[in-house]
């Protein structure tokens, strides 16, 4: 009898009724804000983010390839999956940070960045369009001039190679243009070269919040 006391006991405890933590949820957004390395490292620094994960989304063709991607071969835009716990931090203040860590103004990509798989959306459900779109107002309200960045249905999103999660925390070595060095220092330099803050502050000054 003891013993079955126990086991029930045990099975209390565990019990997503009687444990908050357990049963937790988190919720998702997926934006295109050009180098999904760079919309990863910002959106990893935020409390409340869970995860992070860059890849593709906005193409019909499954499961592409970054070379058929950057190539121009689909119809997909870098993107990436933000998982947050919506006790931390709401859907719409995730949005709110990703409109002023991009250039909502340009249409041919971001930054030095060029080309279609470059530009920016936001890729919502049907429960998330009404929020987005008024994202998308505010910025407007705020720059005092129409922005590009689209609010789009959401679409399946595809995760890029192992390579490219967590680009710029990675010590790993690779070749570059700077010779071999860690990712993460060649992440700072392209970044740095590719005037990505420098246009940021430029548009959204103090309410820049990854842009220093």
């Amino acid at each position: 009898m003891l013993r079955i006391l126990t086991l029930l006991l045990g099975l209390l405890i565990a019990s997503p009724m009687l444990n908050p933590a357990s049963a937790q949820t988190t919720e998702t957004a997926i934006v295109a804000g050009g180098c999904f390395w760079c919309v990863e490292s910002d959106f990893r620094r935020v409390d409340g983010v869970v995860d992070v994960r860059v890849g593709f989304s906005g193409g019909d063709q499954p499961d592409p390839s970054y070379d058929d991607v950057v190539r121009g071969r689909t119809d997909h835009l870098e993107a990436a999956r933000i998982e947050f716990d919506p006790a931390q931090i709401s859907y719409d203040q995730i949005l709110h940070l990703f409109m002023r860590s991009i250039d909502p103004l340009d249409a041919g990509g971001q930054f030095c960045d060029r080309g279609a798989h470059y530009t920016t959306a936001i890729f919502a459900t049907p429960e998330q369009t009404t929020l987005a779109e008024a994202a998308i107002r505010e910025a407007e309200a705020e720059l005092g001039t129409s922005v590009v960045t689209p609010v789009r249905d959401a679409m399946p999103f595809y995760e890029a190679e192992d390579f490219h999660q967590n680009y710029a925390n990675s010590d790993e070595r690779t070749l570059t243009r700077f010779g071999w060095v860690e990712r993460s220092d060649a992440y700072k330099r392209y970044r740095e070269g590719c005037g990505r803050d420098r246009r940021v502050r430029e548009l959204w000054g103090s309410a820049a919040p990854f842009a220093g």
